[in-house]
């Protein structure tokens, strides 16, 4: 997608040779227009998938799925790290994250999903996709369909993509960056 890949050009920092930091337009600081062209990306991408929810992690993840719920006109579904106390029949995975270096355990309602469900799952960023497989674990205990992957941007430099491309999931990046090397954001062609 030629408009994000000019907003990480410009706006984006390299933090060191496998972190870039893109939170003044995606995860911090949210530019708008640009999350709402990313959501329509994702609807042009999956629009033959008669997807009917959309599932994300809290907390980047929420912006990214809203949009793309918004451009599919379905509901969003987010997974939460922390169990609310109103939260008693619930569907449950462990995830680790990449970026904080810790694993989590990330909840859904058992309410908000079920076998007749057909779920594109959206996020900000694939490293090692253990977010995207965690939330796997979850839709195939509800008997959900999991249609597709749509990541913001890919680290084609890790494994996450090579494994779910290899494991047969529809797998969707729109920037997907070569190397971060010598302080240089390099993407895939």
């Amino acid at each position: 997608m030629k408009e994000l890949k000019d907003y990480i050009k410009l706006h984006g920092k390299v933090a060191n040779s496998s972190t870039l930091k893109v939170d003044s337009f995606i995860n911090h600081q949210i530019d708008p227009k640009l999350m709402m062209a990313i959501g329509e990306e994702f609807k042009k991408r999956f629009q033959d998938k008669n997807i009917n929810k959309v599932l994300t992690i809290e907390a980047s993840g929420i912006a990214i799925g809203l949009a793309t719920a918004f451009a599919f006109n379905v509901p969003l579904v987010f997974a939460k790290k922390k169990k609310p106390s109103t939260m008693n029949d619930m569907y449950n995975a462990t995830v680790y994250s990449f970026t904080k270096k810790e694993s989590y355990n990330v909840c859904v309602s058992k309410e908000f999903l079920n076998e007749n469900d057909k779920v594109l799952v959206v996020d900000d960023f694939l490293a090692m996709g253990n977010a995207l497989v965690g939330l796997k674990e979850i839709l195939n205990e509800a008997g959900a369909e999991f249609v597709g992957a749509g990541i913001v941007i890919e680290k084609g430099f890790q494994e996450g993509g090579k494994f779910l491309r290899e494991n047969g999931i529809h797998l969707e990046s729109l920037a997907i960056i070569d190397s971060l090397e010598n302080n240089t954001i390099k993407f895939k062609d």
